[in-house]
């Protein structure tokens, strides 16, 4: 029983499943190709053997009439047989004989002796009686002959036999044959040696990447797979060292993102915690505490709800796709940032007029969050500018302000989770998940942000994201005569320059600028 659940627990190994398989159908075929051949010859040689004997029996016919008939003939059987044997052109394994009234009366030369050891044959065809055309096999012989019978003027009966021995051709094939075998079996072993071998080779990738995936554990991802040549294994090696990337990348994420939420949710925690546990000595500051207490759990409440939509933001219903027209969304988004600040100075600078196919909800959040960004770092008195354009298949959405702007150092952290900005050594209020919201939105519609900015000089902060998302944008007239652009003119100009639309008027005075 141990014995065969070890041949079965190795028959589960590809390399000998596939190596076993390969081996049966190789031997099969070759023993199958040399059967099929060694049909082919016996047929062949069956063949030309019948084709020599018949043109010997048709050069008997051709000198004796009626033969065939039944009919007498007008000479004596012994000298029409006399005149065949003296006719006949000997050829190797074939031979001539003739009988007359159940006796043997000549044979081809020097033949006799192999018909003495052939009494069965002798016996059979001194008395036959109708004409034969049989082949003779055995073990040991491989024979066709061809039988005709002839009656004489005086009554004789005579017999006509013409034979083919391809006994030695016969074992000479089957000779070659096994030894064919022999060659086919000793190549096939070598083909063996050399398949195992480089089956162990080519399967050596998929041996790695088991012992890979063995070790890999929580604390250690780093294991990857050795990659050369170019081949499918190689690519499945590829693909699941990819695989493990993504893998470490998002068990580091993870990692990275419980250790910052717990970090941001412990302050809360024990701010409430502590002044609850205080309340019972301090009745009189009830009011203070559930005050505190509330804003600290809509502070958790805010926080656990950007996280969700951060969450939702990997799924694919996370948008709902429609066309917009850009330039009312500007104008709509531009009246709400007004009401976040009288202090600022709010401009309107370039509206796109051509549709775009994006989510309104969600744009139009990742558009507010950037101006409440704004806000908290300019000071009154500070230009908040907005702006949209639609070009080359693309829409940008910018707001600009002139507030304190954003180190070189921070630019490239500020849209991760939980990272804040630090300027003059201070570190900005917030979770530090408004820009990672942001840039969540703009990566759905298949978009990018870029970011602009100086120390002191104040902050440019782009959404591009395509027209047309998840489909190439095609290359359509953009002038005056579009449907969609009811009659206004079209902005074609950078973010810099200021320019008019029909319903809101760009001033640097706030508020009263709105026409």
């Amino acid at each position: 029983m141990k014995r065969l659940a070890a041949g079965f627990m190795l028959f589960r190994n590809i390399r000998v499943r596939l190596l076993t398989w390969y081996c049966l159908l190789a031997t099969c075929t070759t023993i199958s190709a040399i059967w099929v051949t060694r049909q082919i010859y016996c047929n062949r040689l069956d063949e030309k053997a019948e084709a020599s004997l018949m043109r010997e029996v048709e050069r008997l016919r051709r000198s004796a009439t009626p033969l065939g008939t039944g009919e007498r003939l007008d000479a004596e059987v012994t000298d029409l047989f006399d005149q065949a044997l003296a006719d006949y052109v000997p050829i190797e394994n074939e031979f001539v004989f003739t009988f007359v009234n159940g006796q043997l009366y000549r044979a081809s030369q020097p033949h006799l002796d192999w018909l003495q050891r052939q009494p069965h044959l002798l016996n059979r065809w001194s008395s036959l009686t109708v004409p034969q055309r049989q082949q003779v096999i055995s073990p040991d012989q491989r024979l066709f002959y061809v039988a005709e019978l002839i009656v004489g003027e005086n009554g004789d009966r005579g017999v006509f036999v013409a034979v083919r021995d391809s006994t030695v051709a016969y074992q000479s094939g089957t000779e070659a044959m096994r030894l064919v075998l022999m060659v086919s079996v000793a190549v096939l072993g070598g083909f063996f040696v050399v398949a195992w071998t480089t089956a162990g080779r080519i399967f050596r990738p998929l041996q790695l990447m088991t012992q890979t995936a063995r070790r890999i554990t929580e604390s250690d991802m780093t294991q990857r797979i050795p990659v050369q040549g170019n081949d499918e294994i190689t690519a499945v090696a590829t693909t699941f060292n990819a695989m493990l990337d993504r893998l470490q990348l998002a068990f580091n994420v993870q990692q990275e993102f419980l250790k910052d939420i717990s970090h941001e949710l412990r302050t809360p925690i024990t701010v409430i915690q502590g002044q609850l546990e205080m309340l019972p000595y301090r009745p009189e500051k009830q009011p203070e505490t559930i005050a505190l207490v509330t804003s600290e759990l809509a502070q958790m409440d805010r926080l656990v709800n950007d996280l969700m939509l951060l969450t939702k933001a990997e799924r694919p219903d996370f948008l709902i796709l429609k066309p917009e027209d850009l330039d009312w969304l500007t104008e709509e988004l531009y009246l709400k940032a007004r009401t976040l600040s009288d202090e600022r100075n709010w401009q309107l600078e370039t509206k796109g007029l051509y549709p775009a196919t994006i989510d309104k909800q969600r744009f139009s959040q990742a558009v507010m969050n950037l101006v409440q960004n704004a806000v908290r770092h300019t000071q009154p008195g500070d230009t908040i500018a907005l702006g949209s354009l639609a070009t080359d298949g693309y829409l940008r959405f910018w707001v600009s302000d002139t507030g304190e702007g954003v180190a070189t150092a921070d630019q490239s952290r500020i849209f991760k989770r939980f990272a804040r900005a630090t300027n003059n050594n201070r570190q900005f209020e917030g979770a530090g998940l408004g820009l990672s919201i942001v840039s969540a939105i703009v990566q759905a519609h298949g978009g990018r942000i870029e970011l602009t900015s100086k120390l002191g000089q104040g902050s440019t902060f782009t959404l591009i994201v395509p027209l047309e998302p998840l489909a190439k944008v095609s290359e359509i007239d953009r002038h005056e005569s579009h449907p969609n652009r009811r009659g206004q003119s079209s902005h074609r100009r950078l973010p810099e320059y200021r320019a008019k639309g029909p319903r809101v008027q760009h001033s640097s005075r706030p508020r009263r600028s709105a026409g």
